[in-house]
């Protein structure tokens, strides 16, 4: 094989190797609970600002109310003390507060209503998130599942099943054979034993001449 063609083959492995990884459920799913996290930390700083202009803009109503309160006094002292000119002094500066009394008020309701909607999103990425994490538990024992059953189904594909059957097979012909080859020698006895005369005993011998002698004389 050429160096181009192997650098070639190794690079095509690795793709396919980060793009097995790049695709594993689980990965997936912990990849999105970060992004998730990071979503509820941005939503968490944003709510906190938000609050912080919320406060601000009380405590500007607040001061505002107390500089109206406080101008009302005096305008009510000079015209007591017929002090006029510092009477309408006193007044001006009160209506110019309770204008911008009015528009504090106006602009306290609209950041109170992007308050809530900002806790209103907060919520929901975090109901979001916590069932995200409940479903990351479910769905990561489905996959161990399913891949210990891959594991089991790829194992059992890889047994010489049928090797070992052929061979069991064979050697069950060879028994029968075997068998057979029994059978058949029992269909025929066994022949004659052929005997040397030098192997007659001469006991035997005497035995029987003596016998032919009886035989003779009677």
């Amino acid at each position: 094989m050429g160096i181009f063609k192997r650098v070639k083959k190794i690079a095509k492995a690795d793709v396919n190797g980060w793009l097995d990884r790049l695709e594993d459920p689980i990965a997936m799913l912990n990849e999105y609970s970060r992004e998730m996290e990071q979503e509820i930390v941005t939503a968490q700083r944003a709510l906190s600002r938000q609050i912080f202009a919320e406060n601000k803009q009380a405590s500007l109503i607040l001061e505002t109310k107390a500089l109206i309160e406080k101008r009302t006094h005096q305008a009510t002292l000079a015209i007591e003390q017929n002090e006029e000119h510092i009477a309408k002094l006193a007044v001006q500066e009160k209506l110019t507060h309770e204008k911008q009394l009015s528009l504090y008020e106006q602009q306290y309701e609209a950041i109170k209503g992007q308050t809530e909607i900002l806790k209103g999103k907060l919520d929901e990425l975090q109901q979001t998130y916590n069932e995200l994490q409940h479903k990351k538990v479910l769905l990561a024992s489905r996959a161990n599942v399913a891949q210990s059953i891959k594991q089991i189904q790829q194992a059992t594909s890889s047994f010489q099943t049928d090797n070992i059957l052929k061979g069991v097979a064979r050697a069950e012909d060879r028994i029968l054979l075997m068998e057979a080859e029994v059978q058949a020698g029992n269909q025929f006895p066994a022949p004659l034993v052929t005997l040397d005369a030098s192997y007659v005993m001469d006991d035997e011998v005497n035995r029987e001449i003596e016998i032919l002698k009886s035989e003779k004389n009677y």
